[in-house]
């Protein structure tokens, strides 16, 4: 199914192969990412999944299901894509224009002398639609992460770092499941937490804090994405307001996804809600992003963005406002487009919570 999908970039382009170098692109085709490796996939069919000898062995295990044939590179990848255009007859090529280096492509175009066609956002379009088997990765990398800071919260006492919380947490899902983090993890107390994508550093957790965690765990390749912010000891009336205009906000933005609605329209529907209060000069970014086999991968649900959402697209819904000096407040979960309104994946409850 997806090779079928691919081919019809190939052939809407009236190209006679596709190229891909980009490791999230070829994951999505091949299972797994190599560090460095060559997709060339034929008007036909038939491809090619070029590797150097690190990745022989497990690109042949996933060729069984690909049906791609696997070549073990002997000099340059360009070479190799050379000597396959050449035997394939390979006159025009589709390729990554908005990812690839140009080192890259000034290579490939020299050894091949094949005419090069830009895909622009076709391979992304086509990865934005998750299958039911992609979504229970994402569901399962989610878990991780969930049961991951359910552990950490039996940790955050006064006294304790950023970074000390930061590196423990990092390695609660490790032991979890998860195969990687999806980013550095951001975990921020204080004033710090003001700070959208703030560095955990040596700041410690004080009575009456706010605590941001941002965090996400990974699974065969995808990601999970969460935000929860919690208090130490005790929250002010103001901090309590605040926190649940936030999540007000959240959940006006997930009320209005679904399939066909303008992604400046979700962000609208949050935004307004803050600005009701006077405090949507403090929401500094998108309402979310799509997520997939990159962190940040797709549309975007900001205010200019002319994306409109489809039935399998998965996104984040974050609303915050974060005020200078004071404090910050983010939650943000994960949720999986339908026809007629959104599956919500992240399952921590959202209530204000003291430890």
């Amino acid at each position: 199914m997806k090779i079928k999908k691919c081919l019809k970039i190939i052939e809407d382009l009236c190209c006679d192969a596709l190229l891909l170098l980009n490791e999230s692109n070829m994951h999505y085709l091949c299972g797994f990412s190599p560090s460095e490796g060559v997709v060339l996939l034929l008007r036909n069919g038939s491809g090619y999944h070029i590797v150097d000898s690190r990745y022989t062995e497990e690109a042949q295990n996933h060729a069984k299901e690909t049906g791609l044939t696997v070549i073990e590179m002997q000099s340059k990848f360009s070479n190799a894509v050379a000597e396959l255009c050449k035997k394939n007859s390979v006159k025009k090529i589709a390729f990554e224009n908005e990812t690839i280096s140009l080192k890259s492509f000034n290579a490939l175009k020299e050894a091949t002398h094949c005419d090069f066609l830009g895909i622009d956002n076709r391979f992304m379009k086509i990865r934005n639609i998750k299958s039911d088997e992609e979504i229970e990765m994402m569901i399962e990398a989610n878990n991780i992460a969930e049961k991951s800071f359910l552990e950490l919260l039996n940790f955050i006492k006064t006294g304790k770092s950023e970074k000390e919380l930061q590196a423990y947490f990092d390695y609660l899902m490790a032991k979890n499941g998860s195969d990687g983090l999806s980013f550095s993890t951001i975990l921020l107390t204080g004033t710090h937490t003001s700070l959208p994508h703030g560095v955990p550093g040596d700041k410690k957790i004080k009575e009456g804090d706010f605590v941001l965690f941002d965090f996400g765990a990974t699974f065969k390749g995808y990601h999970s994405d969460m935000t929860r912010t919690i208090a130490v000891g005790n929250a002010t009336d103001e901090m309590k307001e605040l926190y649940y205009l936030v999540l007000k906000a959240q959940l006006a933005g997930i009320q209005a996804l679904k399939n066909g609605v303008k992604c400046a329209d979700v962000y609208k529907a949050a935004y307004d809600v803050l600005e009701e209060k006077k405090m949507g000069e403090y929401f500094r970014h998108s309402l979310g992003h799509g997520v997939g086999l990159d962190i940040h991968e797709g549309y975007s649900s900001s205010p200019n963005s002319k994306d409109i959402y489809e039935t399998g697209n998965v996104t984040s819904v974050e609303p915050g406002i974060y005020i200078p000096d004071k404090f910050g407040i983010r939650i943000e979960d994960v949720c999986i487009v339908t026809e007629n309104g959104c599956r919500n994946i992240s399952t921590v409850d959202k209530n204000l919570l003291i430890v």
